[in-house]
């Protein structure tokens, strides 16, 4: 299985960006996608997660609101849509996989992962 992040960059206060995560080689249609984050000097942390079959979502508390995760069935792509940002959004950003229907927000809980692909929010 490969994740392939993309999508980050330089951007304002305020401005908006789009992630995206093309997920290959999986037959297995039972999983849950998450995007993480890891701001430098900081620990990985939760963004959002959504569910492949159903398309739940959750988001961690800082970017509910702001943030949008979804899906493409027909791309096997990921998106993570980014309004509003702040500078503490800088991190660089990855994509996830979890062979769970179940969503989580732990990092350990998550088997494969993509590349990171940097947001950097300029104030």
């Amino acid at each position: 299985v490969q994740l392939q992040a993309s999508g980050g960059g330089l951007v304002e206060v305020g401005g908006s960006l789009r992630l995206s995560c093309v997920v290959s080689g999986l037959n297995f249609r039972s999983y849950t996608m998450g995007w993480f984050r890891q701001a430098p000097g900081k620990e990985r942390e939760f963004v959002a997660g959504i569910g492949w079959r159903d398309g739940s979502t959750h988001y961690a508390d800082s970017v509910r609101g702001r943030f949008t995760i979804s899906r493409s069935y027909v791309e096997n792509t990921v998106f993570l849509q980014m309004n509003s940002l702040r500078p503490e959004d800088t991190a660089a950003y990855y994509c996830a996989i979890r062979y769970s229907g179940t969503l989580s927000v732990r990092s350990d809980q998550y088997q494969d992962w993509g590349q990171g692909t940097l947001v950097t929010v300029s104030s």
